[in-house]
């Protein structure tokens, strides 16, 4: 029930204020405006009865009815807190697995409805036992840190980026194909390769993987990740080729 739009609460007031403009005999400064006979008829309370005891029951029940709008308020910002934080990872600003995966299959289905594309760029960053192991596991956070934040400030607003696992990482694209997909890929990985995490002076190498595949209409959340995991592992493999 929304309390402060129901029409019994401005009864209340109108009854209220129209009862103390009365008593003080200064209807201006109690803010009452409508007329004598339209306050007789609200609630069904005759004029007659309006009596201080009356007057003061209503005042009571507007107050209790004002306590109980706002303790409404205060639980709908707390829930919202909540939720907030039960979608969010426990150490980056990013979506967790559970909340990524509900955004995965929200972008699954509308690929399917409105017949716009939509695709998965995921990103598993190599060796970071490696770094936690030679820098400590604080350098590791910094490095997990930075990396999300290198890809959130280059994605749009409508796209979500998620942490998949300890070092994996994913983004949705919205409105974006294979093609799309794979050149946005490219900029993300140009972008974190030219911003390396400076950890107590030093800069620290970081080398990932990375995969795109385009969400497929009745595709299943586990599905896509796992297609566009392997899509990360051709890259790697097809890196490595080129390297050696």
């Amino acid at each position: 029930m929304k309390i402060e739009g129901n029409r019994s609460t401005g009864a209340v007031r109108s009854v209220a204020a129209a009862a103390y403009a009365r008593r003080t005999g200064t209807a201006e400064a109690a803010g009452a405006t409508e007329p004598a006979e339209a306050v007789t008829s609200v609630m069904g309370i005759p004029e007659s009865e309006f009596t201080p005891r009356v007057r003061d029951a209503v005042m009571g029940l507007m107050q209790e009815v004002e306590s109980l709008r706002r303790e409404l308020q205060e639980t709908r910002s707390r829930l919202d807190e909540v939720e907030k934080a039960a979608d969010r990872d426990g150490m980056l600003p990013l979506l967790n697995r559970r909340a990524f995966v509900r955004e995965l299959a929200r972008y699954i289905a509308l690929t399917g409805r409105y017949n716009t594309p939509a695709s998965l760029i995921y990103f598993d960053l190599n060796d970071l036992k490696r770094t936690n192991d030679t820098h400590g596991h604080a350098a590791g956070d910094a490095v997990l840190a930075h990396f999300a934040d290198v890809l959130v400030a280059h994605v749009r607003e409508s796209d979500s980026v998620g942490r998949l696992g300890g070092d994996e990482f994913g983004v949705l694209l919205s409105h974006a194909n294979l093609e799309q997909a794979s050149k946005k890929a490219d900029a993300l990985a140009e972008a974190l390769q030219g911003s390396p995490t400076r950890w107590l002076g030093k800069t620290i190498p970081v080398s990932f993987a990375y995969g795109a595949f385009q969400l497929n209409p009745g595709d299943n959340p586990d599905l896509a990740m796992a297609r566009a995991d392997e899509a990360m592992y051709r890259q790697k493999r097809q890196a490595k080729t080129a390297a050696g």
